[in-house]
């Protein structure tokens, strides 16, 4: 007799950035990523999106990506990404996990076409699923 498989759980995740932040969706069943979109970040609009986006996919918690220098040091970006997950948790009432996304931009690009931010969104998203047990 196996063990019971804990429930499905989806997210979002995110690639924030100054001027734009990049969004992605996937689930524990999968344990995949798809890219959605990526939100102009340089408005107060952008939360305004990120809440649509919620409502329709209602996830069960949010993924940030938190980038560091090369050598895990933490530098501007760091702190911006990490209130950016603060102000979410904040605004949706939805747990929030960090993910160390160094090359996860390099790696979109490396990959090539299509919305560069929400494949890095969806990058961090499967680094995410993948750590989990």
């Amino acid at each position: 007799m196996s063990a019971a498989s804990p429930a499905a759980r989806a997210f979002l995740a995110f690639d924030f950035g100054t001027q734009r932040v990049g969004v992605a969706s996937g689930n524990t069943v999968t344990r995949t990523a798809q890219p959605l979109r990526t939100i102009d970040a340089t408005g107060p609009a952008r939360f305004d999106a990120i809440g649509r986006l919620v409502a329709e996919w209602q996830p069960d918690a949010l993924v940030v990506g938190v980038p560091f220098h090369p050598d895990g040091a933490p530098h501007d970006n760091t702190a911006r990404a990490r209130r950016f997950g603060r102000q979410l948790h904040g605004r949706f009432g939805l747990p929030v996990h960090e993910v160390d996304e160094r090359y996860s931009t390099t790696e979109a690009r490396a990959a090539g076409g299509g919305d560069v931010d929400a494949r890095s969104a969806a990058i961090i998203l499967e680094q995410f699923l993948r750590g989990l047990a």
